[in-house]
């Protein structure tokens, strides 16, 4: 099996960040946007279009608010087995970490979905840039 992990710096708040992965319908929004273009909500599940094109149905199987964790599945006729957990952790009062785990069949699929996150990677950083610092006049 497949599996691909980031530990994702983010300067943001842990509550900030939380609020944007707890929003499920929202993340072409308000945690990948441009990586993510479009999602709608299906029941316990988002369809989510990224930006190379492709359409995935993501199922939601748990949104764990004291842990700040969210936890999706993938099942289609390509993957066999696709589970993904995102936690995210304070670190201080002004930043956090996400993680966020992927375990994907057939394994050959892997280094296209590790290739794929890094640039989710990337827009996260977009959607939540460092603070600005601003002196007193």
């Amino acid at each position: 099996m497949a599996t691909i992990h980031h530990d994702i710096p983010l300067d943001a708040p842990a509550a900030d960040v939380w609020d944007a992965v707890r929003d499920f319908g929202a993340v072409h929004e308000r945690l990948a946007p441009g990586f993510v273009t479009a999602c709608a909500i299906d029941g316990d599940a988002r369809v989510v279009t990224f930006a190379n094109g492709v359409v995935a149905r993501e199922m939601l199987v748990d949104c764990d608010e004291t842990r700040r964790r969210l936890v999706y599945a993938i099942s289609n006729e390509r993957v066999t087995h696709y589970n993904a957990s995102v936690q995210v952790i304070a670190d201080g009062e002004a930043k956090c970490r996400l993680l966020w785990t992927i375990d994907l069949l057939p394994n050959a699929f892997g280094p296209y979905v590790e290739d794929r996150t890094k640039q989710a990677v990337l827009a996260m950083h977009k959607a939540f840039p460092p603070a600005t610092i601003r002196t007193p006049v």
